[in-house]
């Protein structure tokens, strides 16, 4: 535990991705808010504003979280050959005005909410907002049916405003 020293692995060499690790306990499931820390952190942690930028950020976000988990030849970057993953994000949402920098748009501004299309390996998994495919009531359901049942195996009385 503790900060990792992002910028300074990077600039040895070593190949830093970003991802989530799946604990929603502690975690947002959220790689945009994983970038932004990541970027501020580098930034505070040497008091330099020129720390970890903003396109390193996105590579750590993309291929190198690929190459971490050893999947580049398949996906982390638009090439020929490779799956196609891409996301396409609302530039023009206010939360993003005035469009200065890209990079630097994606990696301290944006959030889920600019996620605009989702294809996944060439299938289209969002479009123009709206899931493709799910239906959101039952997931919600089934996701809810789940938490009760492990909190009925554990002992742990439902209270959505206390923390079990």
């Amino acid at each position: 535990s503790g900060v990792a020293p992002v910028a300074r692995l990077a600039a040895s060499g070593v190949n830093v991705g970003l991802g989530t690790d799946g604990a929603a306990s502690n975690n947002r499931l959220d790689l945009f808010a994983e970038m932004r820390l990541a970027a501020l952190l580098a930034k505070g942690i040497g008091a330099d504003a020129t720390a970890l930028p903003a396109h390193d950020v996105l590579a750590m976000a993309t291929l190198h979280g690929a190459r971490a988990l050893g999947l580049e030849k398949l996906t982390g970057s638009l090439t020929p050959g490779k799956e196609a993953d891409i996301i396409i994000l609302d530039a023009e949402a206010i939360n993003v005005a005035p469009l200065n920098h890209v990079p630097g748009a994606v990696v301290s501004l944006m959030e889920r909410s600019n996620v605009e299309t989702v294809i996944v390996a060439g299938k289209i998994r969002k479009w123009k907002g709206k899931m493709v495919d799910v239906n959101l009531g039952r997931l919600r359901r089934d996701l809810e049916a789940s938490r009760d049942h492990i909190f009925a195996q554990a002992g742990i009385q439902k209270d959505l405003f206390r923390a079990p």
